[in-house]
């Protein structure tokens, strides 16, 4: 695919193809940014266009290596991913692709791996790619996705260029939807729910997600902390296993958002269609007070990317909601 199929990251793009034209891409490279912003469609098409034996700066798509790299077949991209039964990529693994390598390239100039998700390393497996991120063998290119590259070793991250990927607007990925068919109705919901992620709205249920946003709208607007066991029940009722509350997390973040905007004047709203909900939210607490629920709802985000325990996550945020509530 060449780079002008990546929307939403012209930066990005720009710096990438400057590096190929003058021959001074890096070794290691770190993307970091939320699941499907866009880091692995970059990632490959930096690959591709490396191996491109017809453009300099870009893959033309056509030639042999652009087609075997966008079938998922060429010998030279090595994909390192958990193992379907395992949590973690193990140092057995990495030790492998450290093997492949060093060997010569089948076809390309040189070879290409991806780990995804670097942060599934284990501590044994990253240490022991510490001396092939700083001197790959052969000159290959290694790319590490993440959602946070706080999540890594300081060791690893110095060793890699990071580059951070910014979620995609709502805006962007309700017109990406539309274009592929989605009803404005439908992508307006759907691309506020998505949290910058085009992978999660297109696996988002409509229906699903209606119901839900309209279940959790009326929860938080019923926090109280004179009656805390509502809130302890509410986070039981809405907690669930990491992905779900990170789904949970975003959709409270789309409506604190505007929240926001609301309180500071503006009548500039993604979920219009609630607005009346959102509005009673935002005259609940003054504006200072809605902004610190807000970050307070990023910090909890990070804690459960790090791993925290949803429903202990969940208990103390809202707790701090019911507590800025009169």
């Amino acid at each position: 695919m060449p780079f002008a199929d990546i929307r939403g990251h012209d930066r990005i793009v720009d710096v990438l193809r400057r590096s190929l034209l003058i021959g001074k891409t890096a070794h290691s490279y770190l993307f970091e940014g939320v699941s499907g912003s866009g880091r692995k469609k970059t990632a490959l098409t930096l690959i591709q266009a490396l191996f491109c034996t017809s453009l300099p700066d870009d893959a033309c798509g056509s030639c042999p290596s652009c087609r075997k790299i966008a079938g998922g077949n060429h010998p030279d991209i090595h994909l390192i991913a958990p193992l379907p039964d395992k949590r973690d990529i193990s140092v057995e693994q990495l030790r492998e692709m450290q093997h492949d390598l060093a060997l010569r390239p089948y076809e390309a100039p040189r070879k290409a791996c991806i780990i995804d998700p670097a942060e599934r390393m284990s501590t044994s497996a990253a240490n022991s790619l510490l001396k092939t991120l700083e001197e790959p063998p052969g000159d290959a290119l290694i790319i590490l996705l993440t959602e946070n590259s706080g999540m890594l070793l300081p060791t690893v991250r110095s060793r890699c260029q990071l580059v951070r990927f910014t979620p995609l607007s709502v805006e962007h990925i309700q017109a990406l939807l539309e274009q592929n068919g989605m009803a404005e109705e439908k992508a307006t919901l759907v691309a506020a729910m998505a949290g910058g992620s085009m992978q999660r709205a297109t696996e988002l249920d409509n229906d699903a997600l209606a119901a839900r946003r309209e279940t959790v709208l009326s929860r938080v607007t019923m926090l109280s902390i004179g009656t805390i066991a509502t809130v302890f029940d509410t986070a039981e009722e809405l907690s669930g296993n990491r992905d779900a509350t990170l789904e949970l997390l975003d959709m409270l973040l789309s409506f604190f958002r505007d929240a926001v905007h609301l309180a500071a004047g503006s009548g500039e709203i993604v979920n219009s269609s609630v607005g009346i909900v959102i509005e009673s939210i935002a005259k609940q607490r003054s504006l200072p007070q809605t902004l610190e629920i807000l970050e307070r709802i990023y910090e909890t985000r990070r804690a459960v990317q790090r791993n925290a325990n949803p429903k202990l996550a969940l208990d103390q945020l809202f707790m701090t909601m019911a507590g800025s509530c009169p």
